[in-house]
């Protein structure tokens, strides 16, 4: 046990370990100590957990020249005799994994990080900690169980059990896996924060458990614990087109509980989930993901989950086999009720219909507090947008829906009152998208602004990024387009937060830079990419949507869509350094570009989507997919070698040569730089994707160039050209097209959703449509990661990858004033930033230590720094970490 004084020291190094900067010119110390990604995570199962620090040193040139990380069960035996130490490492990596003896279940481990700063000074050591999981399955206590098999039954069931605890008690964990969703309560009180645990995955091969400590909530004496469960996407009975209703794994939902009980004499206590049980149904009457939950306040059964109820009358468990035999701890960042939003207007209709106004498009909940006859019915119908009578109007979202009675209406929760005073309802299982509220009741109420406050919802990952810039539109769409991804991250990407929330892969291709320029994602992207490779069909192929209850095979998938399998791991080891996530895919992408050699001897591969909701031109679906599956291929080599696979490598590189070769063969003109017919899309796919040769480039962008030109500086692209059009113009000397195409504000642009209210990204060009318009979609989100690349220029280096090398290309819109980028990589944060002053341009760096940047200027510029003219070679500078402001001449 751990005296006071030890306990209090332990805080402060943990607190100084989260810290990510340090005051003090001199001052060096590790900082942002993490465990697989996560500050002091719960349940780490992983059995060479990664673990990863900054180096917190605002000296320019600061740098790590050698590191010691030790790892103990007992802080204090961290220095004199730790249970792993990987020694003395001369080099400046950040992360390394565990290597020492095997982890053993439910422990905490203690860890230290000491580095060696430039000029040869040890640091202090700074520790943090991190505590395993269950680990094997046969470490699990509990057992399945559930209330019965109906999968038509829709009360949601509640479970409760008590357990005496007599002696005082040191720390306790709750571990809880769940078919469906769950709440845990524990003497009456919610454990935790999260929302909508455990993640969706394919149920039947993979599921997810969360750790919980919830020493807090229990007391010596008698105990009560409280699980209620919700359907989730395990036993999905609202009926849509993706058949969701079909899952082969569908059931009653159900759950296994484990409490590990730790007593301050040592000993230990396990209270699990068994026959002993007892279980009922409540007031939660109906539940979807997908749809709305309903709630009748009559049937609330106070005091349900606590010590001193009386639950004679419920009724006993049942047993049930466990989903899938693949049981693995949850470690990402979880979805919580992230930002609190109220009411901006209220409108009375009618006696009974109020319609409220959040002023901006969310995902999420509303909670509604009301006070009611008992009996009285309310409807809380939410939506995007209004009828011209000021009702909600969901035609743009609910076309996919295919109810089979009137009792599920589309994302409109019911509840009953109880008539006992004020009442507040939020539900449990379910999230929406949608600005507005129509709230109708059976009787005439009263209602105000206040009573109703919407709560955005999603994966909490952590804010990195940040844009700002003299363009109020630009800025707004930047955070439009973080609003849009927010809205779409539920443990994986969705499409849009109402009509589907599907994990649309063509989607999360094209916003995934958007996405780690802007957070912390890396958790949520790799448990993605472990529901890749559980729909991953034996010959590669893989739906257009993951997970999935089985659509999406026949449809919609192909290169364009589904090289997300190669291009996310990708990027993630460009913006992480890490190579993890593309070891364990290797095998799986490999397998999928295999699949498209069998079907595309010639190299030109048809499979596919295509450049999906043009503004007007389309491209040949060939064309685009031939593109993504030369990327795959080139991935898939590159990888090869960074996993010591040479004849791999070799065998990659000669497909991803075939298919340039056979691709420029069918499609390039090369006396014009022409892609087959020279549209928007053609021309920039060919460059952005590395098709266009060398010696071509130029005149290929060009076309492009002028193409944008021609068109009034107005795209003409669908989802796959957003990907690549400003990308293309702004790498190969045309930024400035770049730019005013990106800061359009007429039809069709991004800037004329903004300019016409859009708080999030839309899902087609035309806002004037009346279906499938969803307001909320990510698909054309890549203009999020653009403005960090094309303007402030920050790229990730392939050969040194997650910003230990930053390259830097910054670009100067005559339009703008100033604009500055930030991101904070692995290394720390950068800043690219700039203003101008008077003919001048004054460009100031920012460069985390441990890492350098190579700054590329505009051709034939003058620069100075410090009044000093700086000697460029092929416009290039290198720069050591730190803070550097350069004068360029016009």
């Amino acid at each position: 046990m751990l005296s006071r004084f030890q306990i209090l020291l332990l805080g402060w190094l943990i607190f100084v370990a989260g810290t990510t900067t340090v005051k003090g010119a001199d001052t060096c110390l590790p900082a942002a100590l993490k465990c697989e990604y996560l500050q002091t995570p719960l349940g780490v199962d992983a059995a060479h957990p990664r673990l990863s620090w900054l180096q917190a040193d605002s000296r320019n040139g600061a740098r790590q020249t050698a590191y010691i990380v030790k790892v103990a069960t007992d802080p204090a035996a961290l220095q004199s005799n730790p249970l792993w130490t990987s020694g003395k490492v001369n080099n400046s990596d950040r992360l390394i994994k565990y290597a020492g003896k095997p982890l053993q279940p439910f422990t905490r481990y203690y860890w230290s990080v000491e580095i060696w700063d430039q000029d040869g000074k040890k640091t202090p050591a700074v520790t943090s900690w991190f505590e395993t999981g269950v680990g094997k399955q046969e470490n699990w206590k509990g057992a399945w169980i559930s209330d019965n098999t109906d999968i038509a039954m829709k009360p949601a069931a509640y479970y409760r059990k008590t357990f005496g605890a007599e002696k005082k008690i040191l720390s306790a964990r709750a571990y809880i896996a769940a078919a469906g969703l769950y709440e845990l309560f524990i003497n009456g009180q919610k454990a935790g924060n999260h929302r909508l645990d455990p993640m969706y995955t394919r149920f039947d091969r993979r599921n997810l458990y969360v750790t919980y400590d919830v020493t807090s909530l229990l007391q010596t004496g008698k105990n009560a614990i409280g699980v209620v469960l919700g359907n989730g996407w395990y036993n999905h009975q609202s009926t849509a087109v993706w058949f969701f209703d079909k899952a082969p794994w569908r059931n009653r939902p159900a759950f296994c509980l484990d409490l590990h009980i730790t007593y301050t004499d040592g000993s230990k206590a396990v209270i699990s989930s068994g026959k002993d049980w007892k279980t009922s149904t409540g007031p939660i009457v109906f539940n979807s993901i997908y749809t709305a939950e309903h709630y009748d306040a009559r049937k609330e059964i106070p005091g349900w989950n606590t010590a001193q109820f009386d639950d004679s009358k419920w009724h006993d468990v049942i047993y049930r086999s466990a989903p899938s035999q693949h049981i693995v701890s949850q470690q990402l960042h979880p979805i919580e009720n992230v930002e609190e939003i109220a009411a901006q207007s209220i409108r009375q209709l009618n006696d009974t219909t109020w319609v409220y106004d959040l002023g901006r498009n969310i995902s999420g909940v509303s909670k509604f507090t009301v006070q009611g006859p008992e009996g009285t019915v309310i409807r809380l119908k939410h939506g995007e947008q209004l009828n011209k009578n000021g009702t909600v109007d969901l035609s743009n979202i609910d076309v996919h829906y295919r109810p089979t009675d009137n009792t599920d209406p589309f994302q409109t929760d019911i509840f009953i009152l109880g008539g006992k005073g004020q009442e507040t309802f939020m539900p449990s299982f379910n999230y929406k998208g949608f600005q507005y509220v129509e709230v109708t009741s059976s009787k005439p109420l009263k209602l105000k602004k206040e009573d109703l406050t919407g709560y955005f919802m999603h994966s909490n990952v952590p804010p990195v990024g940040n844009i700002n810039s003299s363009d109020t539109i630009l800025n707004k769409l930047w955070w439009a387009t973080n609003n849009a991804y927010l809205s779409n991250l539920f443990g994986y990407p969705t499409d849009c937060p109402q009509r589907e929330k599907n994990g649309w892969t063509g989607d999360a291709q094209i916003a995934v830079e958007t996405g780690l320029y802007n957070f912390d994602g890396i958790t949520i992207y790799e448990k993605w990419l472990a529901d890749h490779r559980d729909e991953q069909q034996p010959n590669g192929v893989l739906p257009s949507i993951i997970p999935t209850g089985g659509w999406g095979y026949e449809w919609g998938n192909g290169p364009d869509w589904t090289s997300t399998i190669a291009i996310i791991p990708w990027n993630i080891y460009l913006f992480y350094g890490d190579t993890t996530l593309l070891s364990a895919s290797y095998e799986h992408i490999r397998r999928y570009v295999d699949y498209i050699t069998s079907i595309s001897p010639t190299g030109i591969t048809s499979w596919g989507l295509g450049d999906w909701v043009p503004v007007k031109s389309k491209s040949p679906v060939p064309f685009t997919s031939t593109a993504y599956y030369y990327a795959d291929a080139l991935i898939l080599a590159k990888t090869a070698k960074l996993l010591g696979k040479q004849e791999d490598h070799k065998t990659y590189m000669a497909l991803a040569n075939k298919i340039k070769d056979a691709f420029n063969k069918t499609y390039l003109d090369a006396n014009t730089g022409v892609y087959a017919e020279g549209l928007q899309t053609e021309q920039s796919a060919a460059l952005y994707w590395g098709l266009a040769p060398d010696n071509l480039k130029a005149k290929a962008a060009k076309v492009l160039a002028q193409s944008v030109i021609n068109n009034n500086y107005h795209l003409d692209v669908g989802l796959l050209g957003t990907k690549s059009i400003l990308n293309a113009l702004s790498e190969n000397g045309y930024a400035d097209v770049a730019y005013k195409l990106a800061a359009q504000r007429s039809f069709p642009s991004w800037g004329y959703w903004i300019v016409n209210g859009a708080t999030t990204l839309f899902e087609n060009w035309d806002i004037n449509r009346s279906s499938d318009l969803s307001r909320n979609h990510i698909m054309f989100g890549e203009i999020g990661a653009w403005m960090y690349k094309g303007i402030g220029g920050i790229y990730p280096d392939e050969n040194a990858p997650g910003f230990r090398n930053v390259n830097l290309s910054p670009a100067f819109p005559a339009e703008l004033d100033h604009f500055s980028a930030s991101h904070d990589g692995p290394y720390g944060k950068i800043i690219s930033s700039w203003k101008r002053e008077g003919k001048n341009i004054v460009y100031t760096v920012t460069i985390p230590a441990n890492s350098k940047a190579v700054i590329r200027f505009p051709q034939q510029a003058k620069v100075s720094e410090n009044g000093k003219a700086v000697p460029l070679q092929a416009e290039r500078l290198t720069v050591a970490a730190g803070v550097h402001t350069f004068t360029i001449q016009s």
